[in-house]
């Protein structure tokens, strides 16, 4: 096979293009170094700088993706904006890259008709349920919407069912699940999967969006201060500095490791069947911001104090965890790697690296100065 990966210089984009080569495919690779993500480094690693065809270039431009898509029979489309507090005031970035990044692909696989490629995977992510699937003794399966300031400074941070306003439990969220997302970036994945999945229906190829929950691993970027919960975690904790939690520290997310996100992809892209669907990547199995805190600064053995500040963002959902049935009947999918493992497998590679405080505390002035955060 012949793979085009976009964004396939990040974090995601090298274990899958290393996965790609090992089973036999020919890879290229399009990627603007977003500094933001990449720092100054603008190439790949030396295992892949021979092997792969770069495209340095930005995934909304037509000439460069013509360039890239010739001859391709397939493309992974993980090029994207992803920090969801970020979103909520970068509105015109996120919009473009994520939206527009999307629109150019298609453009130009719709349009180019000498091009063979006939199948997309596209990088979705958990951000498009919002809250997501949730159980009410009165009212069974249910979607709250956004928690409500109020409660939110009151210190009741979990969601309420939407009919009688009473506590309901979080529920593995399934694919067939309310889509109500709850930052711009969740809303910029939801139209992508739209987008995606209405042409490949009407004109044809095949298309998998994989919503992915927190992806985390060796390689992710420790640079990156408006994505990567646990990457924030271990620059704090290797120079032991305080670590802020927001609200109580009980909300909790499905954090899955990189090399089974990777397993899930392929599984999609090998699979030789036509359709238009979305799936859901995740581990299933919750766990708590605090707990993801305490086990970070505990490996590093930190003296950071860890701090439950009751602050709390707006876009941020309470939990969210993956219902893993319908991606496992389809291709046999099991999540290999347990958090406690993943983990350390991380924190081996993060403590092998340059100490680098990323550039935090500026990202949460950035978004208490428009409002989006309080406390």
């Amino acid at each position: 096979m012949n793979v085009l990966v976009t964004g396939g210089a990040g974090f995601i984009g090298i274990h899958l293009v290393r996965r790609l080569l090992h089973e036999g495919c020919s890879v290229a690779i399009l990627d603007n170094f977003n500094p933001q993500v990449h720092g100054s480094n603008q190439s790949l690693p030396m295992d892949l700088s021979d092997v792969v065809e770069l495209y340095n270039a930005d995934v909304r431009d037509l000439t460069a993706l013509t360039r890239a898509l010739a001859n391709r029979d397939a493309i992974v489309h993980l090029a994207a904006e992803t920090g969801t507090g970020q979103s909520m005031y970068q509105i015109s970035r996120y919009q473009g890259v994520n939206i527009g990044g999307t629109a150019a692909i298609l453009d130009v696989l719709i349009n180019c008709s000498d091009l063979r490629c006939s199948k997309v995977i596209l990088a979705s992510s958990r951000a498009v349920y919002g809250e997501g699937k949730y159980s009410c003794i009165d009212h069974g399966f249910v979607y709250p919407g956004p928690r409500s300031v109020e409660c939110l400074k009151a210190g009741r941070y979990e969601p309420l069912c939407p009919i009688c306003k009473g506590s309901c439990a979080a529920e593995a969220t399934s694919e067939d699940s309310t889509l109500q997302p709850l930052s711009l970036y969740g809303l910029t994945k939801r139209v992508q999967e739209d987008m995606v999945l209405m042409l490949a229906r009407s004109c044809g190829f095949s298309a998998c969006a994989l919503r992915f929950q927190n992806v985390y691993g060796p390689g992710q970027s420790l640079r990156n201060p408006y994505t990567g919960i646990l990457a924030i975690f271990s620059n704090l904790a290797r120079s032991n500095s305080p670590i802020q939690i927001f609200e109580d520290g009980q909300e909790s997310r499905d954090f899955v490791f990189v090399e089974d996100v990777v397993e899930a992809t392929w599984r999609c892209l090998a699979a030789d069947y036509c359709r238009a669907d979305v799936f859901n990547v995740g581990t299933g199995q919750r766990t708590s911001v605090l707990e993801a805190a305490q086990e970070v600064v505990r490996y590093f053995r930190s003296s950071s104090n860890i701090k439950i500040t009751g602050a709390f963002r707006k876009g941020d959902i309470r939990h969210n965890f993956a219902d893993l049935s319908k991606m496992r009947t389809a291709t046999g999918f099991t999540p290999k790697v347990a958090f406690a493992e993943g983990l350390v497998y991380f924190l081996d590679w993060a403590a092998s690296q340059e100490e680098y405080v990323a550039s935090y505390g500026l990202s949460l002035r950035e978004m208490s100065e428009r409002g989006l955060l309080h406390g």
